[in-house]
């Protein structure tokens, strides 16, 4: 017997109230997308466009897409305002097997790997500012994860205004960078190697996109707080677009800033572009300043994807009984308290599985890109089914030049899942294939799934035979 989630079950205790500002939101989105990814990202881009013409017109491209994805979203978290912000989505265009299977791995890798591996990069550059005996980045990253879960479960305005301070924080470290650029000797502008690089090809283009784009990724997080967020109708747009716009800005500022301080050359030679180039206009002193910055990078997306993470599992809570525990709303600290313990619990199990495992426990999560993009692509497809299934639900905000738009942020998921699929298709870990990874990911989920319906159909059961035998006993 199968059990759908349905919006009639019994309401849980408490419930999202709507607290948050469009800055607030702004710098949630702008703390999840700018991560450690631009100060590594770029230097890839630079090996595969290798004209400074392609490569700034990449990150500029990078930021149109996301804006035609943050309208597609904006759409959907307007006329379907929800704390399981994709979740939901999926839910009501799709049903609840695939909504659950989103949220299984999102939870079981997506949220909680990206947590570690965020917890991961700080404790790498912290260990350098202040090293540890044992393991240090280990017990940094244990660190990061325990003490922004604390914050987070104080309540959800104590997390928002750490939020604040350390995008802002963010924000000056990458304007710092930009600073680096100037006061750099210049390198970028008609150097001879520069000049001498052919046009890229439609492959090496493509493969670069792919890099931008990972490096723009996470602005669709905002739906996970539009149940929390004050004016929703106008909110959603102007926080989604002032987010892509400021992310947009301090990319192509950053690019700028490599590109003159480095030049094209040695920006796609260099491991690390942001250290050289520190390095390049302050000396030696920049390797520590340029760690700092970083590690505040990393806690800053860290405690963003904190945030929203917990979210899902708390819609997941509301819909099925058996996870009933993780429904519950904290109405005092305006927090879902219940998943932000197990969503902690299971980062600080994966830190400690990764410090044993290495670079492999690395790979296993960026594995999991198809599975990403593959719900990402069911997402930008829901808008087209929403709005033939619902025509008559309010929606706020409508995309503009609908259907070309959707159309258009859906054939770059689409894109981004072969290309993905192509990468992952070549490695390998412990031998064995890491496409299979993905699957065997959705794999368990299933499984699980399974086991959900089987539970539920029982509680069904137990209910209509109690129902059953009252009905017996008045009469």
């Amino acid at each position: 017997m199968h059990t759908k989630p349905h919006d009639n079950a019994a309401p849980l205790p408490g419930s999202p109230q709507q607290v948050l500002r469009v800055r607030d939101a702004t710098a949630v989105i702008v703390g999840i997308v700018v991560g450690a990814g631009i100060f590594k990202a770029p230097a890839t881009v630079a090996g595969l466009a290798g004209d400074p013409t392609w490569i700034f017109a990449l990150w500029l491209l990078g930021g149109v897409i996301s804006l035609v994805g943050a309208l597609c979203y904006a759409e959907l978290a307007t006329a379907f305002a929800h704390a399981g912000g994709d979740y939901h989505f999926l839910q009501r265009a799709y049903g609840p097997s695939v909504s659950f299977l989103f949220w299984w791995a999102r939870f079981s890798v997506v949220t909680t790997g990206s947590i570690a591996l965020l917890a991961f990069v700080f404790g790498d550059y912290m260990n350098r500012l202040l090293p540890l005996p044992f393991g240090g980045s280990a017990w940094y990253a244990a660190l990061a994860v325990a003490g922004i879960s604390w914050i987070n479960l104080r309540g959800t305005r104590t997390g928002i205004a750490a939020q604040a301070w350390l995008t802002a924080i963010e924000a000056g470290g990458l304007l710092l960078v930009a600073a680096a650029g100037l006061l750099a000797p210049e390198a970028g502008a008609g150097t001879a190697a520069a000049a001498a690089v052919p046009s890229p090809g439609p492959q090496a283009l493509g493969l670069a996109m792919v890099f931008v784009l990972l490096t723009y990724g996470g602005w669709n997080e905002a739906a996970y707080i539009s149940a929390e967020l004050k004016d929703v109708r106008r909110g959603m747009v102007r926080s989604l677009v002032w987010s892509i716009l400021i992310i947009t800005a301090l990319y192509l500022l950053v690019n700028w800033a490599y590109w003159h301080g480095l030049g094209v050359t040695a920006l796609a030679r260099t491991e690390a572009p942001a250290a050289d180039l520190l390095r390049v206009a302050f000396g030696p002193a920049g390797e520590k300043v340029i760690s700092a910055i970083v590690a505040v990078a990393a806690l800053t997306s860290l405690n963003a994807t904190m945030i929203v993470g917990a979210r899902t599992s708390y819609a997941m809570g509301r819909d099925w009984p058996a996870l009933a525990s993780l429904g519950l709303w904290d109405s005092r600290r305006g927090a879902p308290v219940n998943a932000l313990r197990v969503q902690g619990i299971a980062a600080l199990l994966l830190v400690a599985a990764g410090s044993m495992t290495g670079s492999g426990f690395n790979a296993m999560v960026e594995f999991t890109a198809p599975v990403f993009w593959l719900f990402f692509l069911l997402s930008g497809i829901s808008l087209f089914l929403l709005r033939l299934r619902e025509p008559a639900a309010v929606r706020p905000f409508r995309v503009p030049l609908y259907p070309l738009l959707p159309a258009i942020f859906c054939a770059t998921c689409a894109y981004m899942l072969w290309s993905s699929l192509s990468y992952v298709s070549s490695q390998s870990l412990g031998g064995i294939n890491a496409a299979w990874m993905g699957v065997a990911v959705l794999a368990a989920g299933c499984v699980l799934l399974w086991l959900m319906r089987m539970r539920s159909a029982r509680i069904g059961a137990m209910q209509t035979e109690h129902l059953s035998k009252g009905d017996v006993n008045e009469t």
